[in-house]
Formats: structure tokens, C-alpha cells, sequence
């Protein structure tokens, strides 16, 4: 790789954002984690973790209470996790895989000793994308410090010490299949034909048998094919996308992002594209009706603020924002960051007339303010808590800090080793001590030799 994509890779300083904590007594409200100063590449989302665990949301479940962990907390030790990130485009256009890596490690590095399953996935629908032909998570060009490392790379680098696998959906949104409870053991996509009157989608998911021979259906869970029996309950979906502007719909977040579960093809070809209801909130019934996640994480370390320029992202096209933010709300992430983010950083860059395509408070048909208002009404129905009220939001800003590489739950530097100082050498002889002592016996021994003299000399006077 030549030092040009290296530090082409690394360039920008980070956009000047005003990013204010605020609490509300109201209630319901959904908790905001924003976390500023992080490139992915330190320990940003172990203090994002943190942060989240200060604030009664505990990263690790776990029978035993403690620092992030306990009984309510969002991943077990034996879990299978869907990591769903942006695939369908490279450079600026994909997930951080500098944060991808230290989501794995986090979730690796689980108390009580991770013997789960963790699954890096994504459907770039087979279409579009820098090569027209979908998402890769293999590109030679990604979004990080080190612009090489791509999503593959980043799981390869857990292999032999855990379970850690890709699978690119693209590869089979095309096969429509039945579920395994039906009989049908294939890996493809199952398409639900009943339109929904609201939101006009087909909802439809994958179901895959991923590299460890495990069966997983996005709805319906762990497949034991022994006992012929789902498990619901131990499939965890974390959502990370990318905060970009989109040409279409104004934003792609948390609620968008579900476009990268759904089969864009099979829906198409039975009449109700799934792309073309993002408009009418479909993405929040596709949400509700296969899987919800257990955590939103949005990666703003790098955006496109360039109103209408997005989904695509070209290194010159980013902004550099140097930001994390995690809940369990997608659409009030959603709201936040466009707000918060998005319009600050386009603003910074002079924009002006077209900024309303970015504004969640514009509600005019089609809008992202619209459809994401459209999507939270049926995520409500379903009985989860989402809202783009801010009355009605807890916001909890931190900046990174200085602290080394470390798991979560260490937010604190460790405390350093004594240090010798400036006239102490490395085998710890303190040499001004020394430098006295030995000035002192100089003095012991010249007085002496004058002592001496004066004795000789009066004796042969």
C-alpha cells in the first residue's frame, strides 16, 4: 500500500461540534451515549461501554453484578451475535472497521469468558455499489486509519481464538427458501407475501448456516436441528451503521440501515420493493416483525455532510467527526445525530439551501423527518420505546481519554511505574547524593594533608 492511502486515510481535523449534554424527567425517555475524540483505532468503545454501564445500561449480561455486567445486561457469554454493518460501498461508505475490531474485542473480552458466536454481516442487495454488483466486505479501499484493513480482515484476525465469521447476504437474496421448522435446510431468504396496509412492505430476512455450522434464522433465532427447535432468545443483533446523507431519503442511520437485512430483489420481483417503502416507514415494521436489536451503535467517526451526496462516500466526499453514539432507541439516535451532526457539520461547510433533506424536524412527504416519524409509529405499536422528542431524551456526552488500550471497566489510566529522576540512573544510584558524599571526603582528606604539613613544619622550625 502506498504512504499516499495511509495518509490520505488519516487526514482531516475533526469538525468543530457542539455536542451538550441534557436529562429530562420526563417519562418515557430514551438514553443517548455519545462519546467525542475516538477514531475507532483507541479505547473508545470500551469507554462508550462505560459510559452506557454509569448509566444503568450494562453491556454484559451476566449472573454476577459488577463493572458493565449483570442480570439485565444486553450480551451473554453464550450468545450468537449478528454485527450488522454498511457494506454495499467502500471507503467513507462502510462501517468503521477500526470500531468493528473493538466492538469484537469488547464483546470477546466478556467477563465471564466469551464462548459465543459472532457474525459480521451485511446484504449490499446485490446491485449498486462501487463495482454495481452490491456490498463486499473485502475491499481494498475501507473505512479506517489503516485503509487496507477490511471487514474480512478484521474477523480473520480473531481466527483460532474465537468464533468470529462473515456472510455477505448478497450471495443468497436471491434464493427464496422456506424456514427450517418447514424442513428446508438451505441458506436464502424467506419473503413474508402479505403486504402490510400501513407501511406497504413484504418484510423478508435471511436464514444462513454460518462457518462454525451454526443455524440461524434472523426472525426466529438459533436452529437446533437435533431437538428441531429455535432459540429466541440467545441471537443478538447490534446495529452499526454509518452516519451519511442519502440522495433518496435524506439520512441513512440506525433505521435505514435495515435495508441491509431485507431481500431488495425477491421483494421486487413479487411486485413491493422493500426500498421503495422506506418512504411510508417500512424499515420500522421490518424492524418489529424479524428482529429488533438489543443496541444501536452509530459511527460518526467519519460522515457525510454533504446533503443528497450520500449513500456513497468517497475519502474527499467525509468529514471527520471523531464520534460514537449507542442506544436502544434507533429512531432517536436517528433524530440526534442528523441533528446534532449532520446539520452542524454541513453547516460548518457553508451549506445552506439544501440542508432541509437532513432536517428530521421537516416533515413534508417523502422527507427524513417524515419517514422516520412513519417508522416510529410502528416501532411504537410493537411495544418498544422510540421517540423524536427530545423533552424526552436523556443526552450523556464524553470525551475520550488519554488512557492506553485496555478492556472496559478501566476508564481510569493505571497508575504508572515510579519513574527515576533526573540524577537517578537506571540501576537506581541517586548521583547527587553520591557527588556530596564524595565532596565531603575531599574536604575529610585535604584538611587532613594540611593538618599533616602544619605538624611537619613545626617540628623542624
Amino acid at each position: 500500500m502506498s504512504g499516499d492511502y495511509v495518509s490520505l486515510a488519516s487526514a482531516g481535523q475533526p469538525a468543530k461540534l457542539t455536542l451538550s449534554e441534557s436529562l429530562t424527567e420526563l417519562t418515557p425517555a430514551s438514553d443517548i451515549f455519545v462519546l467525542q475524540g475516538t477514531s475507532g483505532n483507541d479505547r473508545g468503545v470500551a469507554e462508550l461501554i462505560d459510559l452506557m454501564g454509569n448509566h444503568n445500561l450494562l453491556f454484559y449480561n451476566s449472573p454476577a453484578e459488577g463493572t458493565n455486567k449483570g442480570p439485565t445486561g444486553l450480551i451473554a457469554r453464550d450468545d450468537t451475535i449478528i454485527i450488522k454493518v454498511n457494506s454495499q460501498w467502500d471507503e467513507r461508505g462502510g462501517t468503521n472497521t477500526d470500531l468493528l475490531k473493538a466492538l469484537i474485542e469488547a464483546i470477546v473480552q466478556h467477563p465471564d469468558e466469551f464462548v459465543g458466536e459472532i457474525i459480521v454481516a451485511d446484504n449490499g442487495q446485490a446491485q449498486y455499489g462501487p463495482t454495481f454488483q452490491g456490498g463486499s466486505l473485502n475491499y481494498s479501499r475501507n473505512n479506517a486509519e489503516d485503509i487496507s484493513q477490511s471487514v474480512q480482515k478484521v474477523v480473520d484476525s480473531f481466527a483460532g481464538s474465537h468464533k468470529v465469521s462473515t456472510y455477505l447476504w448478497d450471495t443468497i437474496t436471491r434464493q427464496r427458501v422456506k424456514e427450517y421448522s418447514e424442513g428446508d435446510i438451505a441458506d436464502g431468504y424467506i419473503v413474508n407475501e402479505v403486504i402490510n396496509p400501513r407501511t406497504g412492505i413484504m418484510t423478508s430476512y435471511p436464514k444462513f448456516k454460518t462457518k462454525y455450522g451454526t443455524y440461524v434464522s434472523f426472525k426466529e433465532g438459533l436452529w437446533n436441528p437435533q431437538e428441531q427447535t429455535y432459540d429466541i432468545d440467545r441471537l443478538k443483533v447490534i446495529n452499526v451503521p454509518v452516519l451519511k446523507s442519502h440522495m433518496e431519503y435524506g439520512v441513512t442511520g440506525c433505521v435505514k440501515h435495515y435495508m441491509g437485512v431485507v431481500s431488495d430483489k425477491l421483494t421486487g420481483q413479487l411486485g413491493t420493493r422493500a426500498h421503495s417503502t422506506v418512504a411510508t416507514g417500512g424499515m420500522g415494521t421490518q424492524m418489529v416483525e424479524t428482529r429488533f436489536p438489543v443496541l444501536n451503535i452509530i459511527d460518526a467517526i467519519w460522515v457525510n455532510a454533504n446533503p443528497l451526496g450520500g449513500p456513497m462516500t468517497s475519502y474527499d466526499a467525509a468529514t471527520r467527526a471523531d464520534v460514537i453514539i449507542a442506544g436502544q432507541d434507533p429512531v432517536a439516535l436517528d433524530y440526534w445525530a442528523a441533528k446534532h451532526i449532520l446539520l452542524q457539520a454541513a453547516q460548518n461547510k457553508k451549506y445552506t439551501s439544501i440542508l432541509s433533506s437532513m432536517d428530521p424536524d421537516k416533515v413534508s412527504s417523502r422527507s427524513f423527518g417524515k419517514w422516520l416519524r412513519l417508522s416510529m409509529e410502528e416501532i411504537n405499536q410493537a411495544g418498544y420505546q422510540t421517540t423524536v422528542d427530545e423533552a424526552h431524551m436523556n443526552v450523556y456526552v464524553s470525551r475520550l481519554s488519554s488512557s492506553p488500550l485496555s478492556p472496559p471497566g478501566l476508564t481510569q489510566p493505571p497508575t504508572p511505574a515510579p519513574q527515576p529522576s533526573p540524577t537517578t540512573t537506571h540501576r537506581g544510584i541517586n548521583w547527587a547524593y553520591l557527588t556530596i558524599i564524595l565532596a565531603v571526603i575531599l574536604v575529610a582528606l585535604i584538611v587532613g594533608i594540611m593538618v599533616v604539613r602544619k605538624k611537619k613544619q613545626g617540628s623542624n622550625s
